[in-house]
């Protein structure tokens, strides 16, 4: 079992971003060209790994390999996208990966490509990239080629080293669990479960019953042989239950209007572990957005587009404007939910103004309610 935190320390240890893997410092999945370049590299490191994997490592300085870390990233459906602008797409993977000198909320993300020694094309154009656009890996830059390319199989011996080098074991398994439970002492309750005598899961949170059940809010899950954050939120509320074989996460969002809100199921997690030392990892989306009167949320929707006016001008705000700026992004997503189909880029465009407002809670705030918004789907 590969100890992703060691692959990562063996990815950048082994030189500079190569033809089978690459960093980025951050990814940007809101616009059509953060969404592109995303899937040209996609594209060109699976055509130049067709039988091994590759990988992209999010989170670290370009030039000095500094991990400064990214927020953490739980899109199960980011192979969504992948499908949605690739024929041929490759099977991709992202997981969140803790380091121990990041704060709890900031993760390196890891993106896996498997190898399906076919070409991968674009099936319709994005940003800058035309229809049938093939792209390779040339050292560290992706660059476009034509169909006919020869495919490079010279990486696989390499990679499968640094893989083999990054086997998880014993004392790393045990100093992950005492680590994790350390660092969650002092403010809520932390447990672990072994599972099938090989698989730890830690998890730990704010605990409280409602009518006999079991939910944690300001939850951190990891898996501990992996060294992979399961789950991680600031905001929402989440009902974990497990017997000896699963684990499921079933995670509720917080969603209303004029301060009168109403917890909703978001989506379910489930992991299934087996006795061959394999697991997988199962989502099932829940989410059934509240609806509005269409009168009273066009009101809504003016009055946000009002406020972000009013930020981008650099006016005074209200007492009462200062409090509605904690519910801006919910609120937009709400409205978007509801139809109103500008919503979203509104609150995409506004992410500079939240990101830069003193009250640090605005921009959690932004970020939760794009994260629902992915997991909805990818356009």
């Amino acid at each position: 079992m590969i100890n992703k935190r060691l692959l990562i320390k063996n990815l950048l240890a082994h030189n500079d971003e190569s033809s089978f893997y690459d960093k980025k410092r951050q990814l940007n999945l809101h616009t059509k060209e953060g969404k592109g370049k995303f899937v040209k590299h996609i594209c060109a490191l699976s055509n130049s790994n067709p039988s091994n994997n590759s990988y992209i490592v999010v989170g670290v300085e370009d030039k000095d390999n500094e991990i400064r870390g990214a927020d953490f990233y739980d899109d199960s459906r980011i192979q969504n996208l992948v499908n949605a602008y690739l024929d041929n797409p490759p099977r991709i993977q992202y997981e969140n990966v803790p380091f121990p000198n990041l704060p709890k909320h900031k993760v390196v993300g890891l993106v896996t490509i498997r190898p399906n020694n076919k070409i991968s094309s674009f099936k319709k154009f994005i940003h800058n990239i035309p229809y049938g656009a093939v792209f390779m890996r040339r050292g560290s830059n992706s660059i476009p080629v034509d169909r006919n390319e020869e495919m490079n199989y010279q990486n696989t011996a390499t990679v499968i080293d640094i893989e083999n080098s990054s086997h998880n074991s014993i004392a790393h398994t045990l100093e992950g669990v005492i680590d994790f439970l350390n660092n969650h002492k002092k403010n809520m309750v932390a447990e672990y479960k072994v599972f099938k005598e090989l698989f730890i899961v830690c998890w730990a949170g704010n605990k409280k019953m409602v009518r006999g059940k079991t939910y944690y809010s300001r939850v951190d899950i990891e898996l501990i042989n992996e060294q992979v954050k399961l789950f991680y939120s600031t905001l929402d509320e989440v009902q974990i239950e497990y017997d000896e074989s699963n684990f499921s996460i079933t995670e509720y969002v917080s969603l209303g209007l004029n301060d009168r809100t109403s917890y909703y199921p978001l989506e379910k997690v489930t992991i299934n572990f087996h006795d061959n030392g394999y697991y997988k990892i199962n989502s099932t989306l829940l989410f059934d957005p509240p609806q509005y009167n269409r009168k009273m949320m066009h009101h809504i929707y003016n009055a946000n587009l009002a406020l972000i006016a009013k930020l981008q001008k650099g006016l005074p705000l209200s007492e009462r404007e200062d409090r509605d700026m904690n519910n801006l992004p919910h609120t937009l997503m709400i409205c978007y939910l509801n139809g109103f189909d500008d919503a979203k880029q509104k609150l995409i465009e506004a992410k500079p103004l939240l990101k830069a407002h003193p009250d640090k809670n605005v921009y959690i705030s932004f970020k939760e309610a794009m994260r629902v918004l992915r997991k909805m789907k990818y356009a």
